[in-house]
């Protein structure tokens, strides 16, 4: 896309848990902006990614997988989904091509049928299946009717990407930039460096534990000497049982979580960091409407 104009506006996300939104997201803006991992219910908040080319901005919007609402942080999470589609220039409806199309999918379709906004879908992971397999998606995409343009894609390798990023952008309205140069992201830097942590746990931890596990930066310190951040952190879990969990045998599970968190601080940060982690009990915390408040989960 090339006509003399600029353009911007927002592409909201859509599709079910785990079919790789934060990764696409992540892939388009050139750097990490969203947690990836295989739990459902990684993401929680509406993140928005920044990602910008010579004539257009998009800013993409990262949203919770679409699911039935079990207790207030889902009702909170699938209310925001519901609120962005009714904001958004572009929907992104995703598809899992190795799962083929299901009722979430029809679910969030219809959903997006009614809100007026322009869809697009994108079948993703088409680098696990086969030729046959991928045309047979392409068609079950198709047969949705939701949207006019289907793309297959690999965000994990890049496969198509470019490709639905022109399309994307030409869907855009004409209009000036709404983010400086060099924003990746709107998110607070607390919540960042919260996420980041967030995310060791979850590749560490299965069961109800990753579902359970909520982190919140205390305080960020960079006064005690120019080459080092203090980061304290805390991990809230609904029961004794999950926090015995996280500490592990001896304290070797918190031990592995905190060096790997810190790492990732560390790049994202780019100075030396010490992360003080803690792991606290704080029970139905996700029935918790003044902590989800605290938190951010709107």
């Amino acid at each position: 896309m090339s006509d003399g104009v600029s353009r911007a506006g927002f592409v909201a996300l859509a599709g079910r848990p785990n079919v790789g939104k934060s990764t696409l997201v992540n892939a388009i803006v050139g750097e990490k902006v969203a947690i990836v991992s295989d739990k459902p219910q990684t993401t929680r908040r509406a993140i928005r990614g920044v990602a910008v080319r010579a004539d257009a901005q998009l800013v993409l919007v990262d949203l919770p997988g679409v699911q039935r609402p079990r207790d207030a942080l889902t009702q909170r999470m699938q209310s925001r989904v519901e609120r962005e589609f009714g904001d958004a220039d572009v929907a992104l409806l995703m598809l899992n091509a190795e799962q083929g199309v299901g009722p979430g999918d029809r679910f969030i379709a219809a959903a997006l049928a009614k809100a007026e906004v322009a869809v697009v879908i994108a079948v993703n992971k088409v680098d696990r299946i086969d030729q046959a397999h991928t045309l047979a998606m392409l068609q079950a995409a198709a047969d949705l009717a939701v949207a006019d343009e289907i793309f297959p894609i690999s965000a994990r390798r890049g496969t198509g990407v470019g490709e639905l990023v022109e399309h994307l952008a030409s869907l855009l309205p004409e209009g000036p930039f709404m983010f400086g140069a060099g924003d990746a992201s709107d998110q607070p830097e607390s919540v960042m460096l919260a996420e980041l942590i967030r995310e060791q746990i979850l590749r560490r931890t299965f069961q109800e534990v990753p579902h359970a596990v909520e982190v919140i930066v205390d305080d960020v310190d960079d006064t005690t000497r120019d080459d080092l951040i203090r980061v304290t952190a805390l991990a809230w879990v609904e029961a004794e049982s999950q926090k015995g969990i996280l500490i592990g045998a001896q304290g070797k599970m918190i031990k592995a979580i905190g060096t790997a968190a810190r790492r990732e601080l560390e790049r994202h940060l780019d100075t030396k960091v010490h992360l003080d982690l803690s792991v606290r009990v704080r029970r139905h915390w996700r029935a918790d409407d003044a902590l989800l408040d605290r938190l951010g989960i709107e």
